[in-house]
């Protein structure tokens, strides 16, 4: 049995940017993969409704959870997961925004997990989710200027970020 590919969607945890992110999981739950995201609100959610709505699609929808111990357990804030993470990774880290590049962040899991990643348009945990992937040279491709300030190459399409996946997976 071979393994299948993670491809990490990372973006803003408040705007959903449907017209990018539902057909963005639609075609990740097509292309036989993984879809790995943080498992929050906005884009997260988004591209995971279009994920798990594919019929068939062999990949789970996977979130990395920010989180604190909290006695025997990890909480994670409200609205993680959302209800379309299909595999919540608990965490104790719970750095986010501004702190997304220290060792309290989960940032990390999410760059160094995924064999290739898609940003769309976020704010500075998103920004230094894209520092993060251009220091571990992780594959990696724009939709909407997601990364753009932060070097990462732009695609003008879903189709276009396929074929960038398609090559690097």
């Amino acid at each position: 049995m071979r393994a299948l590919p993670v491809v990490g969607v990372l973006g803003s945890g408040r705007e959903r940017h449907e017209s990018l992110a539902l057909p963005l999981g639609r075609m990740l739950g097509e292309l036989g993969c993984h879809l790995l995201t943080g498992g929050g609100g906005g884009v997260m959610e988004a591209v995971a409704e279009g994920f798990v709505a594919v019929e068939g699609r062999k990949g789970v929808s996977i979130g990395v959870l920010p989180g604190r111990l909290a006695r025997a357990e990890c909480e994670a804030p409200e609205g993680y997961p959302n209800p379309f993470v299909e595999l919540a990774i608990r965490t104790h880290l719970p750095a986010r925004g501004t702190e997304g590049e220290t060792l309290e962040s989960r940032n990390y899991l999410n760059v160094l997990t995924a064999q290739a990643l898609v940003f769309l348009p976020g704010g500075e945990g998103t920004a230094a989710e894209a520092r993060l992937a251009r220091r571990f040279g992780a594959p990696a491709i724009g939709l909407a200027g997601g990364g753009v300030a932060q070097g990462i190459p732009q695609a003008d399409s879903v189709e276009e970020a396929e074929r960038f996946l398609r090559a690097v997976l």
